[in-house]
């Protein structure tokens, strides 16, 4: 088979990352006969320094032309000063919208052999922690009506959140075919003791939930899930939330499995062609030195073989290539801990993980 991709490959690390991952594609595409072609397109910071805008029109024709999209990063402190709609983070949200990307899957599985690395006691991470955040990633605040005016106190800001029946049931839908395939539990995060948009949004899932009687499900307040998620996280299977909920639990979900330099995700709509993109940031302070841990980016790439391609096999044989490196002890400088071996670059572990493949 051949499959198209389109790389963004963006700011800070993520050109280092991306490339990582293209060449763990690469390799699978020889072992498992498949061809995969990549067209690069500029996003973020570097878009706009070529262009003036963080996401140009050629990217977003570029992106929906092609069988699905593997993202670096964006953003850095270069372009801290830009207004909000030509920061780099602004790309972001535009092509998800573009693509009709509005479910945003992040799983987190602490490994084994990383356990020494979370930073939870023992007898919490002994019951193990593999959940899946499903994330609500077109609506809410970030979309939502925004301004500034005149009020009380003088001039103020204003960020207006907003979910619609419709947009509710498609991402609880989505949950609940996840859990199906895992644990078939659901527990739906809100604040709905506060908020109008999140008494709404529980009303949607329980009506949802009736259509999959074989899934249980529950409701937990978003301060008590940031806490329960120290706390206890093997209670956890499938979680589905907001978009501003999830976009905070997902990174507090990401720590405690040891770095944010491990875990992938997918953003995905009602066709194949997918996003994937791992869940860290740029990382100017160590970009263009060789130092990025490209795991996240790799297992972002599985998860594309998976969703875009249905791919399955191909899709394990990477997850089980880098579950295999990590055993055998190798290590980036995020994950070392206080070991006092030379932690392995960007490059080297990729190799590693071609080794394996």
């Amino acid at each position: 088979m051949t499959y198209n991709i389109a790389l963004l490959k963006g700011d800070g690390i993520g050109p280092e990352i991306v490339d990582g991952a293209v060449k763990v594609l690469e390799k699978v595409g020889e072992r498992f006969n498949h061809t995969f072609n990549f067209t690069p397109y500029l996003i973020g910071g570097c878009a706009i320094d070529a262009t003036g805008e963080p996401l140009p029109e050629e990217t977003v024709k570029g992106c929906l032309a092609s069988d699905s999209v593997l993202l670096g990063a964006v953003g850095g402190p270069k372009w801290d000063t830009l207004p909000g709609n030509k920061r780099p983070e602004k790309a972001l949200l535009g092509i998800r919208s573009a693509l009709g990307l509005y479910t945003n899957l992040r799983p987190a599985k602490l490994y084994s052999s990383l356990s020494a690395e979370c930073p939870l006691r023992p007898d919490i991470t002994e019951k193990g922690i593999d959940l899946v955040m499903v994330r609500e990633l077109t609506g809410g605040i970030y979309f939502g009506e925004r301004g500034r005016r005149d009020g009380k106190y003088g001039p103020e800001a204003y960020d207006t959140e907003c979910y619609s029946v419709v947009e509710v049931e498609r991402i609880a839908r989505v949950a609940f075919e996840t859990a199906r395939k895992r644990g078939k539990k659901v527990i739906s995060i809100d604040k709905a003791n506060v908020l109008e948009s999140s008494r709404l949004w529980r009303e949607v899932v329980h009506e949802v939930a009736k259509e999959y009687p074989d899934v249980e499900v529950s409701d937990m307040l978003v301060d008590n899930a940031a806490m329960q998620l120290v706390k206890n996280p093997s209670q956890f299977d499938v979680v589905v939330t907001s978009n501003m909920f999830g976009d905070i639990l997902s990174d507090e979900a990401s720590q405690i499995t040891g770095s944010i330099g491990l875990l992938p995700s997918a953003s995905l709509g009602d066709t194949k062609c997918g996003m994937y993109e791992p869940i860290h940031g740029s990382a100017p302070d160590i970009a263009g030195q060789n130092k990025a841990n490209p795991i996240a980016t790799i297992l972002s790439a599985a998860m594309m073989l998976r969703y875009s391609f249905d791919l399955e096999e191909e899709a394990k044989a990477i997850e089980e290539a880098v579950d295999k490196v990590l055993t055998a002890g190798y290590r980036t400088g995020d994950i070392l801990g206080t070991s006092k071996e030379t932690p392995l670059t960007c490059t080297e572990m990729t190799e590693k993980i071609l080794e394996q493949l």
